[in-house]
């Protein structure tokens, strides 16, 4: 986390799998006077899962639209998430119910980030989430395209078994940063479903060199808004009348 206070609200709600992804599966949210509390995990980082609240893997999730707004809202509001410098929300592919209630209860976010396959037919997909961002002016931080080939790892040859760079194209005309690529690595599957950290455990790894080449750019992006948004206020406050 590089010294940074880190939420993680898993707002996928009918499929949760961050707390499988962090390995704290099992773990419980603590109530208290003030509300409840988001439980913690690896390096601190405070996360709210659905998955905490199900009794089982097999127990599924049936809620329309308006049920799950008010989960939603309540995982933002009625958590004590205390001091962050960056809230992370995952959110299930396309322009549901989830999106959008994320969009509309946190209109001042710094942004969305737009994952997509090299595949025409994903990013059919992820053209429709760039204009539904735009429509719900949500400024996009970027596309990062995810499965971009698999490096041998015997031989450093790359074999494009999803085709490549359809993600910078993507990004291209939609006149929006483009954050990276990351390629096929079977390591991250491994760690995922172990719950350990890729990156932390295979450091020279072409994956994890685009992961943390990623979070580079999304970092800056994240300072230069904020010195922005300080720079607007700070005018606006001067030019109004004393």
């Amino acid at each position: 986390t590089s010294g940074y206070q880190v939420g993680v609200l898993d707002a996928d709600i009918h499929g949760p799998c961050i707390p499988k992804m962090l390995g704290m599966r099992g773990e419980e949210v603590a109530v208290g006077p003030p509300g409840a509390f988001p439980a913690v995990g690896p390096y601190g980082v405070r996360v709210v899962s659905m998955d905490f609240l199900l009794q089982s893997d097999d127990t599924p999730v049936i809620w329309r639209g308006p049920i799950k707004m008010g989960v939603i809202r309540q995982f933002l509001s009625d958590f004590v998430w205390g001091p962050l410098d960056f809230l992370l929300i995952d959110l299930p592919p396309g322009t549901g119910d989830e999106p959008l209630s994320i969009m509309q209860l946190i209109p001042e976010m710094d942004g969305a980030i737009i994952v997509t396959t090299p595949s025409e037919t994903s990013q059919i997909v992820v053209k429709k989430a760039i204009a539904f961002a735009r429509q719900l002016k949500t400024p996009i931080v970027g596309v990062i395209e995810n499965m971009s080939g698999f490096i041998c790892p015997r031989c450093g040859f790359q074999v494009d078994i999803f085709k490549r760079g359809g993600g910078l194209t993507l990004a291209q005309e939609a006149s929006v940063r483009f954050l990276g690529s990351i390629p096929i690595d079977p390591s991250i599957c491994e760690a995922s479903d172990g719950g350990a950290s890729f990156i932390l455990g295979n450091p020279p790894s072409p994956a994890a060199k685009a992961f943390r080449e990623i979070v580079a750019r999304v970092e800056e992006y994240v300072r230069l808004r904020s010195e922005s948004v300080r720079s607007e206020s700070d005018t606006g406050a001067e030019e109004r009348p004393k």
